[in-house]
């Protein structure tokens, strides 16, 4: 499951997702022809330093501190029921995208870990057979037709595309704990945000280290994890480099073919 999501207040939701929409509207730009994904590469990088110094200088900290208090079975059940409750999210796009088959097994999914698995705490659907998915608005918008639009580095929550930046409303308002008290909502947001960042560590300890520009690393990966999603795991491969490809099994094919020597 897509764990950048978050769940906000809906005062803080509203302008972020209408600066995403503003500055998203234009859609992507070309360079030669080739399409830009990202032109808006210059305001981005500067919310990617912001968010960076908001993760090395507080975040990470606390959530090193977190894995370090609380034992991994406990993180396990707090994920698993934070990921319970996003995924009324899940069922909600799989109908819209027509999937009904998997919508209806996606139901059948929260329904057991809601009960089965106490109220989520336990992922019991999984080793039943019941496979779990992955679905947004930003993929629905994809099935309806609508282009991703530009990349968008957004201050707080990180990577979207303009597509994809009206599922943060969506999530939002698919949490059953959205319509909690604000007293009771801001300590369980903080909960699950604390816990997705102890849950992503490893995996930006070797951004961080692997890569020697972070942002430029994380954009590409981030599209090609969209591509990955809305195609479900079928992406499509790209013409040229088919023809690449094939040039190149062709002139292995030549080098290799056997050649008769008249003496």
């Amino acid at each position: 499951m897509n764990r950048h999501r978050l769940n906000c207040p809906v005062s803080l939701l509203a302008v972020l997702l209408a600066a995403a929409l503003l500055t998203g509207c234009a859609g992507t730009q070309t360079i030669n022809g080739e399409v830009n994904p990202d032109p808006y590469e210059e305001t981005n990088r500067s919310f990617y330093k912001f968010n960076d110094a908001l993760d090395r200088h507080i975040m990470i900290p606390v959530a090193e501190n977190y894995v370090k208090a609380m034992p991994e079975p406990v993180r396990d059940s707090v994920t698993n029921f934070f990921d319970n409750l996003e995924y009324l999210n899940v069922i909600l796009h799989s109908f819209l995208q027509g999937k009904l088959g998997q919508g209806l097994s996606d139901l059948t999914r929260f329904v057991v870990n809601s009960t089965v698995g106490v109220g989520g705490l336990f992922d019991v659907a999984t080793p039943m057979g019941i496979k779990e998915n992955d679905e947004d608005l930003g993929q629905t918008l994809a099935v309806w037709g609508v282009e991703p639009g530009a990349y968008l580095y957004i201050p707080f929550l990180g990577p979207y595309t303009a597509r994809n930046s009206p599922d943060v409303a969506s999530s939002y308002f698919a949490n059953p704990f959205s319509y909690i008290s604000t007293l009771y909502l801001l300590p369980v947001t903080f909960l699950n945000l604390i816990n997705d960042r102890a849950n992503l560590l490893e995996a930006s300890e070797f951004v961080n280290e692997a890569s020697i520009d972070p942002y430029a690393f994380t954009r590409e990966a981030y599209l090609q994890q969209r591509e990955y999603l809305i195609h479900d795991g079928n992406p499509p491969v790209d013409d040229i480099f088919d023809d690449e490809l094939f040039d190149l099994d062709a002139e292995e094919e030549e080098e290799e073919e056997p050649k008769l020597i008249i003496k």
